[in-house]
């Protein structure tokens, strides 16, 4: 799963719009969905503001943790 791949899940998860993540990154829906798509390599400058705002980390979204540290991290938000 790539970076971008990742995003979208964890912002699916959320309940989060690609609106939503635009807003909060001073940019247009249209472009936060083209990095998304991987139309558009997304600036690393991105990034710490997405984790924070998705209350994930970057190793996660970057793909050097397992994609089943976010869910046991999830699971316990929700208990």
């Amino acid at each position: 799963m790539y970076y971008n791949d990742r995003i979208k899940w964890v912002r699916d998860c959320k309940n989060i719009t690609q609106k939503e993540m635009a807003d909060h990154l001073g940019i247009r829906q249209q472009q936060y969905a083209r990095y998304e798509k991987a139309v558009n390599i997304m600036p690393i400058t991105y990034l710490p503001e997405i984790c924070k705002y998705l209350g994930v980390s970057a190793d996660y979204i970057l793909g050097l943790k397992d994609e089943e540290d976010f869910r046991k991290k999830s699971n316990k938000k929700k208990s």
